[in-house]
């Protein structure tokens, strides 16, 4: 299994940017399509963006497209999340995942997820 690590939540203001890093151990991430989920108060968890193995192809859900960018590095095993443009509707609870390949698979089926950063967008 991998270990996942999320940093860098905090509380911003509309329209600002915050940028979100998850650092693994245990495994590299070069082995894993990574993605990011949130979840916000009194809701069910969302996938937001998902990046490919060597980040070739990025996924997003429509809410976010034009202002969240996902990237990788692997030699660095850590994986990011730069948010622009924030809208309080984007305040929630922020975490990384990784995805084991499987047949029948999808970005909103995670297998490895970390503890989560709070974002917090205020108006």
């Amino acid at each position: 299994q991998v270990q996942l690590a999320e940093s860098g939540g905090g509380l911003v203001q509309a329209g600002d940017s915050l940028g979100l890093s998850c650092d693994a151990s245990g495994r590299t991430i070069s082995s894993f399509p990574m993605g990011w989920f949130r979840q916000a108060p009194g809701k069910e968890r969302e996938f937001v963006a998902g990046i490919s193995l060597s980040g070739g192809s990025t996924y997003y859900v429509d809410s976010v497209k034009g202002r969240f960018t996902i990237s990788r590095d692997n030699a660095k095993n850590t994986v990011y999340l730069q948010m622009n443009s924030l809208k309080p509707e984007d305040t929630a609870v922020y975490y990384c995942a990784a995805y084991r390949w499987k047949l029948g698979g999808s970005w909103s089926k995670a297998d490895y997820w970390g503890k989560g950063t709070l974002v917090t967008v205020s108006l």
